[in-house]
């Protein structure tokens, strides 16, 4: 993401109830966090398109990580709480799409890929809810 979106997010995320002055950190957090989602979202839309029963959940977290990065470019009118429920809903789902394609990573390379991209994806979450507990 280019400098002058990073210090728009920067003056957003300021905006919010309760935030800290110390950015760095939540910056970065929100960075990864994003472009996790985004690996996530394009990972699970190819592995629904295998028509295979994770399909559905596959289907599910892509919209859900695709709300999750479009909600973290425009923070305003966001709060503390709402983003830590939206986090908790992203990691609830890409647990689910993770859970249902691990089922047939040993026998397909795309659920592995997908399923790693989930994991990757809840990690970068769970590490933003911590900076914004932070912040």
């Amino acid at each position: 993401m280019d400098a002058m979106m990073m210090d728009a997010m920067s003056a957003d995320m300021m905006s919010m109830e309760g935030m800290s002055t110390d950015m760095s950190a939540m910056m970065a957090a929100a960075q990864a966090c994003m472009d996790a989602c985004a690996a996530c979202e394009q990972a699970c839309t190819v592995c629904s398109t295998q028509m295979m029963d994770c399909a559905p959940s596959c289907m599910n977290c892509a919209d859900m990580c695709n709300t999750m990065m479009r909600a973290m470019m425009r923070m305003q009118g966001m709060t503390p709480a709402s983003m830590m429920a939206m986090l908790d809903a992203c990691i609830a789902m890409c647990q689910t799409c993770m859970d249902m394609c691990m089922m047939h990573a040993d026998s397909s390379p795309v659920c592995k890929m997908c399923a790693d991209s989930c994991q990757a994806c809840m990690d970068a979450c769970m590490a933003m809810r911590e900076a914004l507990a932070a912040g």
